[in-house]
């Protein structure tokens, strides 16, 4: 198992749900956090939630490139060269189809998306030159495939898995591992506003803790909980008239349009 004691982590939207309690699960185990969200609140009270762990953060949008790095730049100044990249910061927002509200799911890909490479820029130049790092994204099960009245946050989470997967292949020879990790829906503030059905819906600490035990593993891919993981890789498989169906009577059976 990768040892995470006396590393230090770099988690994007750490100030809430998820990156929340995976800067707990992380700092329990000794790992110094680097945490990063949009508001001071979340990320002071989290520090000091976590002392006498080593806790240091700033405020930055990750659509925001340079900010971003100059955020991450005062951060090491402080804990010292980020080990571990957890590129968790993500919105979820409803994009039905019948309105298509391209605004919206702009949105969602800047953050999602590019959110997630403007992270990896901020980190990747000094694991490179060390030959040694990991980098961690949080993606979603919701990438397997395209999703009613969620179409701009499936899109953006696809795009992450090609991001990685190509990442992987190219900078295994450098020292540097790359994990995509695909959750199914995880009780948080983000999910909570989408009123669209949630099966398997998990709690967070639960969810961060399968994470972190993945990181350990410094598993390339993780997707869970593995009943949806294989349900919606059929739907993926399926020639498109059966899947499209079969997604149909799904939502129509859950309580979906």
């Amino acid at each position: 198992m990768y040892p995470l004691s006396d590393r230090v982590a770099l988690i994007t939207g750490a100030g809430r749900g998820l990156g929340r309690e995976l800067a707990r699960a992380l700092a329990a185990g000794g790992t110094a956090i680097a945490a990063i969200d949009l508001s001071r609140e979340p990320l002071a009270a989290l520090a000091g939630e976590l002392a006498p762990t080593k806790v240091a953060w700033a405020v930055a949008d990750v659509t925001d490139r340079p900010a971003l790095r100059a955020a991450v730049g005062q951060l090491e100044q402080s804990l010292g060269p980020v080990d571990l990249l957890i590129a968790n910061a993500g919105i979820g927002l409803e994009t039905p189809a019948v309105t298509f509200p391209a605004e919206a799911i702009e949105a969602v890909i800047r953050v999602n998306l590019i959110g997630v490479v403007n992270t990896i820029d901020a980190v990747l130049p000094a694991m490179v030159k060390r030959q040694q790092g990991h980098l961690v994204a949080i993606s979603s099960l919701a990438s397997f495939r395209g999703l009613p009245r969620m179409a701009g946050y499936c899109a953006s989470k696809a795009g992450v898995n090609a991001l990685m997967d190509a990442l992987r292949v190219e900078l295994g020879g450098h020292g540097i591992s790359v994990t995509t990790i695909c959750p199914g829906w995880i009780q948080t503030p983000m999910t909570a506003d989408l009123e669209v059905p949630k099966p398997h819906l998990m709690e967070a600490p639960e969810a961060a803790r399968r994470i972190v035990a993945a990181i350990r593993r410094r598993q390339p891919f993780y997707a869970f909980p593995p009943a949806a993981a294989r349900r919606l890789r059929l739907l993926r498989w399926l020639p498109s008239a059966a899947s499209d169906w079969l997604l149909y009577r799904v939502v129509r059976s859950l309580g979906g349009e």
